[in-house]
């Protein structure tokens, strides 16, 4: 009821070998393979360059925390 049926799948995929072939149909299928890698390849990337960019505002934001704090010690001596 209103669904494709296997053989409706079938029939679709023979046509579509029929039209385009092995060959080309291979090679369309190496390409979608290639791009879909490259796309991972760039996200993954990305994703690295964002951890990285992360890392090194916290490795900062400790230095300028552990800057400031012998700054406050030394000004709690002076008050003392």
């Amino acid at each position: 009821m209103g669904g494709i049926s296997i053989w409706q799948l079938l029939i679709v995929a023979l046509i579509v070998v029929l039209l385009f072939g092995t060959k080309k149909l291979r090679g369309i299928g190496g390409d979608l393979g290639g791009a879909i890698k490259g796309f991972k390849k760039a996200m993954s990337s990305e994703e690295e360059q964002k951890k990285s960019l992360e890392d090194t505002a916290a490795t900062k934001d400790n230095a300028a925390e552990t800057n400031a704090q012998p700054k406050s010690e030394s000004k709690e001596k002076e008050q003392a």
